[in-house]
């Protein structure tokens, strides 16, 4: 019966493309739109992740977010008073000042200015041209690579050894990191934290965050109770903060209800079509099973048989959407040069898999309904 259903399908050709292209359309909008989304989402927090040896992050209370909600500056004096909490093993400064850079030949770019601790170098990332070292000569400066290849497509290729503004200062290049994407920055450029304070505008309040790692066995949860309790300030796990970060994306802007949006009407589209195919399918193929049913075909033979052929469609359709949505991602991301958030984990697979097997399980109980209700003596009348 299995090999008969099958047959059933695939002798009508139009209407079994059909479907698998239907069912294939949704599983591509369903996946391309949830992995962009978690591609934009995994920008929010890619600062956070750019100083993985950082444990915990202390910041103004009111604030939400890194970059994204902007910089509540904190008192100098914060960082003696974080240093002073029983359970740190360290704490240093960490600066983040949006700025404009001037490239020459008229030509301006905004950056974010990143200033971090000359000994320990935490909050700098990986390090792909030129030596750590070498952040400490007079006016050095590390760009990322993602912001250098936009100064590079503006008109100025900027090398090792180049030079260009930041707020009137002489700012020149002395390595290229590799860090996350920003979402509304330019460029990151990383300089020590006492070179940032003199190149950013004079402020009384100019730290924005102070990174601290725990001493060995301390209970890092309750490190950051004890650092809000002694200090008033705001203190997260790099986790915590990271979901924070994560949280403040979706809540306070339109992105997900956007592609919320889209993926619902992938689903509905995805819906429609395969209903509406399978139904004329099961239709067209009504003497059949009532030939079946004649013969003395179980109730339960015909809902397999059904099941079977929606079963089919659902799987071709669902390998044909997650590819096309591969081959998107992999030529979205190349072409953009990283631009392009997509992130597509193994749990994103098997969700839009729930959701392909709830659109064929949807079409297949609207054509079970004839089915079920066929009279044997149909095929006979016929």
């Amino acid at each position: 019966m299995n090999s008969y259903a099958l047959k059933m399908l695939f002798a009508d050709r139009i209407r079994f493309l059909g479907l698998v292209l239907g069912i294939g359309f949704a599983a591509l909008i369903i996946t391309q739109q949830m992995a962009i989304f978690l591609g934009l989402l995994s920008f929010a927090h890619g600062a956070v992740d750019d100083a993985p040896t950082a444990k915990v992050w202390v910041m103004d209370p009111a604030q939400e977010s890194i970059d994204i909600s902007g910089v509540r500056a904190m008192n100098d004096t914060a960082l003696d008073r974080v240093r002073g909490v029983q359970g740190v093993a360290w704490a240093v400064e960490h600066l983040r000042t949006p700025l404009e850079c001037n490239l020459g030949g008229g030509l301006r770019r905004a950056c974010l200015l990143i200033g971090i601790d000359d000994q320990s170098w935490t909050g700098l990332p990986p390090v792909v041209e030129g030596r750590v070292e070498d952040l400490r000569q007079d006016g050095a400066v590390f760009l990322d690579v993602t912001g250098a290849a936009k100064f590079a497509r503006a008109g100025r290729d900027l090398k090792i050894g180049d030079s260009f503004e930041i707020n009137d200062h002489r700012a020149v290049v002395a390595g290229f990191v590799k860090s996350k994407k920003a979402i509304f920055f330019g460029s990151y450029v990383y300089t020590t934290a006492a070179r940032a304070k003199s190149w950013a505008p004079s402020v009384r309040r100019s730290l924005s965050y102070i990174l601290v790692e725990p001493k060995p066995g301390a209970d890092i949860p309750e490190l950051c109770a004890r650092i809000e309790k002694n200090t008033g300030l705001k203190a997260e796990t790099r986790e915590d903060f990271a979901v924070e970060c994560s949280n403040f994306f979706i809540f306070n802007t339109g992105i997900a209800i956007n592609f919320g949006t889209a993926v619902v009407l992938g689903f509905i589209v995805g819906t429609a079509i395969a209903g509406m195919l399978f139904l004329q399918f099961t239709q067209d193929n009504l003497k059949y099973f009532g030939a079946l049913k004649a013969m003395g075909a179980s109730r339960l033979t015909l809902v397999k048989m059904v099941m079977i052929q929606a079963a089919t469609v659902g799987s071709l359709g669902y390998g044909l959407g997650i590819g096309a949505a591969s081959i998107f991602g992999l030529i979205g991301v190349k072409a953009s040069r990283g631009d392009l958030g997509f992130l597509m984990p193994p749990w994103l697979l098997l969700a839009s898999a729930s959701a392909i097997f709830l659109i064929v399980t949807i079409a297949a109980a609207l054509s079970l309904r004839s089915v079920l209700k066929l009279e044997a003596a149909v095929v006979f009348r016929n």
